[in-house]
């Protein structure tokens, strides 16, 4: 399977990275969450070409994460705001968030980069995965995957595939 037909996939995972799966995509999203809404300013925040930039905003307006409106005729200028579809993946950019703090070379005992201020109490929070149906804390020891029959067979399908061209 090719990068391009990886969104094509029944896997939410694979289908999800179709969208949001490079480190350029996730800078502007961080941006986003951090309020940003101008070109200039996602340039200057990311380090991103303005062709680069540019393209990966109009791929996440395409995809239905950002909107787009004009706040300036002459010149033309846009501010982008995420949609619904965009505030959904609040949860991912908090992942990433708490891996990077755990993993990712920084310092344990000094300043996080980002705080996240819970509105309600005006408390610090931080990512914690809990059951839906018990409300119980839960990590990936604690949980298992279950493969779907659709997905079973796609699965099988490319290992066939797979094997029908020599390798193994």
């Amino acid at each position: 399977m090719g990068w391009s037909e990886v969104g094509g996939t029944v896997c939410p995972i694979a289908r999800a990275l179709a969208v949001v799966g490079d480190r350029w995509t996730m800078l502007i999203l961080r941006e986003l969450f951090l309020a940003t809404r101008r070109f200039e300013e996602f340039q200057a925040q990311t380090g991103m070409s303005s062709h680069l930039l540019s393209s990966r905003l109009k791929r996440l307006e395409a995809d239905g994460v950002v909107g787009r409106r004009r706040y300036s005729d002459r010149p033309a200028r846009h501010e982008y705001r995420l949609t619904e579809k965009g505030l959904a993946l609040y949860p991912i950019l908090l992942g990433l968030k708490s891996w990077g703090e755990s993993w990712g070379g920084l310092d344990a005992n000094g300043q996080p980069a980002i705080a996240v201020v819970h509105c309600g109490c005006g408390h610090a929070t931080g990512l914690t995965l809990t059951c839906s149906a018990c409300d119980q804390p839960f990590g990936a020891r604690d949980a298992r995957a279950v493969i779907g029959e659709t997905f079973a067979v796609e699965r099988a399908e490319r290992r066939s595939a797979l094997r029908g061209h020599g390798q193994r």
